[in-house]
């Protein structure tokens, strides 16, 4: 249940932050604004204020903005989607990834002047950073580490070897105590959050190429702040650091699937997103915040791709209108979006039975 609760909170959240981009768009171009709606249809519940109805509906998985006239009908209309310039109906699609971006900014801002939790890539950080310790921050698939439990930021905290407790403090004493006991099995004392646990593992002697004997990929990390002003600056560094990389990581994905049919990555639904989070929440604020923060930079990416039913899909479709000096016919445009909405649903129920079968085992 306290998954459940954080997760519908953080996409709440987002949902909001996005949509109301969208909104306030609209109602400074002088639009009409017919709904605010969080999740999809059928409505759930709704209640009208003014001229726009503030819904909320079945599917929570997303949300919309109804923008009197986007069908295309109402072209006359002054205050209707479609007699709006392309510039202002550009900026109105735009505005939701904008404000999630903004968002990222907000949060990362907000946690750099409190201090957050980072990888600690020299000497000098260390001196700096606060609770430092040794964090697992990738765990290979099939891998030992992945068969005994271990989980991403699981901090190692030492060794049980041949019955003698090893503390540890740094990657290369983790390394050597590994390579000293190939092939035998080792007890590893991990702490997440405030629990603390042991799991048994066997190195392997063999690995597969790019993997170590325990399949992990481990960091040293501590806890950094900032002078608020000094935060501010870091905050858009970080999300537009974060913006390249996930920008980087789904153009790779589509490159994969082009070229080998499989995307190359672990890639998750809802429900994955949700198990996540709540890891994230049990481990501290602060590691919320980096979530969300991470989470609402790929909904800017996401919503950015020229895809039917995205906002890019919208971008895509009225810079074709400048070039040809006139909009595509409504009916050929609602059909493709349409087209492409189902998809998403049905890529949205892959991936939730994926993570299902994943979860639980199946």
């Amino acid at each position: 249940m306290f998954t459940l609760f954080v997760f519908l909170i953080v996409l709440s959240i987002l949902v909001f932050v996005h949509e109301f981009g969208h909104f306030i768009a609209a109602k400074r171009a002088g639009l009409k604004v017919e709904e605010f709606g969080f999740g999809f249809p059928p409505r759930l519940w709704g209640i009208r204020k003014g001229e726009t109805v503030y819904s909320i509906n079945l599917i929570p998985f997303g949300g919309f903005v109804k923008i009197f006239g986007e069908d295309g009908k109402e072209e006359n209309d002054p205050r209707s989607f479609a007699s709006a310039r392309a510039g202002v109906r550009a900026v109105i699609s735009a505005a939701g990834v904008i404000m999630n971006l903004l968002l990222a900014v907000f949060l990362l801002s907000v946690g750099n002047a409190i201090g957050l939790r980072v990888g600690l890539i020299d000497e000098a950080q260390v001196k700096k950073a606060r609770d430092v310790k040794v964090q697992i921050i990738q765990v290979a698939p099939s891998s030992p580490a992945e068969k005994a439990g271990l989980m991403v930021l699981d901090e190692v905290v030492g060794f049980k070897v041949r019955g003698e407790e090893v503390k540890i403090k740094s990657v290369k004493e983790i390394q050597d105590i590994v390579s000293q006991n190939l092939g035998q099995e080792l007890t590893i004392i991990l702490r997440s959050g405030k629990e603390e646990k042991e799991r048994n593992i066997v190195p392997r002697l063999n690995p597969p190429p790019g993997e170590g004997a325990l399949g992990v990929s481990l960091a040293m990390t501590g806890v950094i702040k900032y002078p608020w002003y000094e935060a501010i600056g870091r905050g858009l560094s970080d999300s537009l650091f974060i913006l390249e990389h996930t920008a980087l990581g789904y153009a790779t994905i589509l490159k994969n699937f082009f070229t080998t049919g499989k995307s190359g990555a672990e890639l998750s639904g809802p429900v994955g997103i949700a198990v996540v989070t709540g890891q994230a929440a049990r481990l501290g604020f602060t590691y919320l915040m980096q979530f969300v923060a991470l989470i609402s930079v790929n909904l800017v990416v996401l919503n950015i791709i020229p895809f039917p039913a995205l906002d890019g899909g919208r971008l895509l479709f009225i810079g074709i209108e400048k070039l040809k000096g006139s909009p595509i016919p409504r009916k050929i445009e609602n059909a493709v979006n349409a087209a492409g909405f189902a998809f998403l649903l049905l890529l949205m129920v892959y991936l939730t039975v994926k993570d299902f079968v994943k979860l639980f085992n199946f």
